[in-house]
């Protein structure tokens, strides 16, 4: 019998509750999903504004004179 199996067995109807990711750290499984989401969120953001940032040192500025792009 597998781990998975033998959990399922000993908590019963209490499986797949609300229930702690590590027994030693104080977070829930919501928490923890809802924390992957907001970094996952802030990468996405993040990466867009790299985008941004390039594209005006690379492309904008010098269009209008702002700067010369030395390559």
């Amino acid at each position: 019998m597998g781990e998975a199996k033998r959990r399922k067995t000993a908590l019963g109807e209490a499986y797949g509750q609300e229930s702690r990711v590590l027994s030693w750290v104080p977070i829930t499984k919501s928490q923890a999903e809802l924390f992957v989401a907001w970094t996952t969120r802030g990468a996405w953001i993040g990466i867009g504004l790299m985008v941004a940032a390039w594209l005006t040192i690379r492309f904008i500025g010098p269009a209008f004179g702002w700067w010369q792009v030395v390559a």
